[in-house]
């Protein structure tokens, strides 16, 4: 057997060429792309072991990329590259995706040994995740989809609260590409269609009052 070929797909060029140098002794690099559209088209053409994903993908997030590509190669691994640990995104990835999860400041470090777990078929989630939440990724279809998640709730919380995606990001020290995934997830999973949607659902989870 040959060694593991891997896709990379991110939007920061000079991190992507460290993770290619970084693997080439033990794996094979097919390629890299910088967008989610460009990644399907290129699982597809090489059809890898294991697509590393960042999860701020271009035109199409990292979480909807790997949720297509469940569909289109249901045999590739997928690891997830995240900026920070919010568990929350982590468990999301691992119930959806059944793969892994590494953030992005400990990559270099943990890289080769999350493809060595997850191309056998195993689960990967990086250490620094939280450890309260452990047995979510080891069980990850427990969790319900109608039930929003701690973070998820801190989330509609402020965006009901008429505060904007950017100022949310802010209060809850959080990039605004993370407030964006966790907006989508809530949108997606309650089958909501807009704002008003999103500020109905607070209420009836009361984390605000109407006026």
């Amino acid at each position: 057997m040959g060694r593991p070929r891997v896709l990379l797909a991110d939007d920061h060029v000079s991190l992507m060429d460290a993770f290619r140098k970084l693997l080439e002794p033990e794996f094979e690099a097919v390629g890299t792309v910088s967008d989610a559209q460009a990644l399907l088209v290129a699982a597809w053409q090489f059809q890898p072991d294991l697509i590393v994903v960042d999860i701020g993908l271009p035109f199409l997030n990292g979480m909807e990329a790997g949720r297509k590509l469940k569909k289109l190669l249901p045999r590739t691994r997928l690891l997830m590259v995240a900026m920070n640990e919010d568990a929350s995104v982590a468990v999301d990835a691992l119930r959806e995706w059944e793969a892994g999860f590494l953030l992005r400041k400990s990559a270099g470090a943990e890289l080769i040994y999350a493809i060595h777990e997850l191309v056998p078929g195993k689960a990967f989630v990086a250490p620094t995740v939280p450890q309260p939440l452990e047995p979510e990724f080891k069980h990850p279809g427990v969790q319900s989809d109608k039930i929003l998640t701690r973070r998820q709730r801190e989330v509609l919380q402020l965006l009901a609260g008429g505060l904007t995606m950017k100022e949310t990001a802010t209060t809850l020290k959080l990039t605004p590409r993370t407030i964006a995934f966790h907006k989508y997830k809530i949108i997606q999973d309650f089958g909501l269609h807009n704002n008003l949607d999103l500020l109905k659902l607070a209420i009836r989870e009361h984390l605000v009052t109407p006026e």
